[in-house]
């Protein structure tokens, strides 16, 4: 008998607009695990609910499965540090790099010249352009 909280995995996919297929790779992985099977079929309590929930907004912050199923299978907080400071300097970049996307649409948009006219696009289209080989024969860097 299915308690009324119990959701099969269905259930739960359809509630986040997933495909069940998700719901079993992440559970594969250890990210959820069903509160019990009833007759083979896998149901999922409340708290699964709280899980998927966390896994896509981990997923939104740009978390890999991988790196989700450390986070959440450590015990100490303090055993992950190093990874959640290296996440929130990968966002930075991030967010730098949306940041000067804006601005340089919002100037696109402001300004009365196409935009391979425009001095201000060439200037950052120019100061992205990677450098050419070293002059002393070197490989920049590889």
């Amino acid at each position: 008998m299915k308690s009324s909280e119990d959701l099969t995995i269905g259930e739960l996919a359809e509630r986040f607009g997933l495909g069940a297929h998700v719901l079993r790779y992440w559970e594969s992985m250890g990210l959820i695990e069903p509160a019990r099977r009833v007759g083979g079929q896998r149901r999922y309590g409340q708290d699964a609910l709280v899980r998927v929930t966390l896994i896509r907004m981990a997923k939104e912050a740009g978390f890999g499965l991988r790196e989700l199923r450390v986070l959440l299978s450590t015990p100490d907080p303090m055993d992950h540090r190093d990874l959640l400071h290296r996440h929130v300097a990968q966002l930075e970049q991030r967010i730098a790099r949306a940041r000067a996307a804006k601005d340089l649409i919002e100037h696109a948009l402001a300004c009365p010249y196409r935009f391979a006219d425009c001095e201000h696009a060439r200037e950052q289209i120019a100061a992205r352009i990677p450098p050419g080989p070293r002059a002393d024969g070197g490989s920049g860097g590889r």
